[in-house]
């Protein structure tokens, strides 16, 4: 059955606690939630300002790129401007730390601002790409550094070719083998946390539903109710900054 609770609600349920205490593998998905907790902007709010007039679907794909690639870039430029003022909030540093206590851990994430590596985490499964990272438009391969020499985008230094933000934008596919590891990751775990998605975005979605038929703990932590909620074996209405560190403080108390 599925159980439900506020932040308010300090107590969590004994069973959820024995789960997450006796896991040997944890599988965990994020989204843009556990971000907006640290001050960054989802995507359709990323609209704001300059960029208002602009639907996201018209900024992030290779089209775009190629009708204005100066645009392109810019938006991105704005976007990384704002993930460099933020810091990982007490929801990414309880992962670090659940990470920590159990054997096997994969986090599979939506988001492309690294705040779960800036705070700690080491298996990380980037499903959309890393806004962080630059990547050439023609050869596809990452690249560290180029010629400053004002033009924009910048241009590769190995061909020449324009650069581009490493993520994935509307058409393409996503990173080689990723979701593949995330879709084990989810089959073979003992406890799946759903953390800050409205689970709507496939194929990133389908990975609790396939958990739950693995027979795993399935743990939902959204402030908003979602198609997962009634499905998910608890429920947990409210933030990941308060709901996660909770929920490892309970299952491993200080000495």
């Amino acid at each position: 059955m599925n159980a439900s609770l506020s932040p308010a609600a300090v107590e969590f349920p004994d069973r959820l606690v024995s789960a997450l205490r006796n896991a040997r593998r944890i599988a965990v998905l994020t989204g843009a939630g556990i971000s907006a907790e640290s001050g960054v902007p989802t995507f359709r709010d990323a609209q704001t300002g300059l960029w208002a007039n602009f639907k996201p679907e018209d900024l992030a794909t290779p089209e775009a790129f190629r009708r204005n690639p100066k645009m392109v870039w810019e938006w991105y430029e704005w976007r990384r401007q704002r993930v460099r003022t933020v810091s990982p909030n007490p929801g990414h540093l309880a992962l670090v730390e659940m990470e920590r206590r159990v054997p096997a851990f994969t986090l599979v994430t939506q988001n492309v601002d690294g705040l779960h590596q800036r705070a700690g985490s080491r298996h990380v499964l980037e499903l959309h790409g890393n806004i962080t990272r630059t990547k050439c438009f023609e050869e596809d391969a990452a690249v560290e550094s180029w010629p400053e020499d004002g033009e924009v985008p910048p241009r590769c230094p190995r061909c020449g070719g324009m650069l581009r933000p490493d993520v994935v934008w509307f058409g393409e596919m996503l990173p080689e083998g990723a979701y593949a590891a995330a879709e084990a990751a989810a089959e073979a775990c003992d406890v799946f946390f759903c953390v800050g998605t409205a689970t709507v975005v496939y194929p990133a979605a389908a990975l609790p539903f396939a958990a739950l038929r693995a027979g795993a703990t399935v743990v939902e932590v959204n402030p908003s109710e979602t198609q997962l909620s009634d499905q998910a074996t608890h429920s947990l209405r409210g933030r990941a900054g308060e709901h996660l560190p909770a929920l490892v403080k309970a299952a491993w108390p200080e000495p």
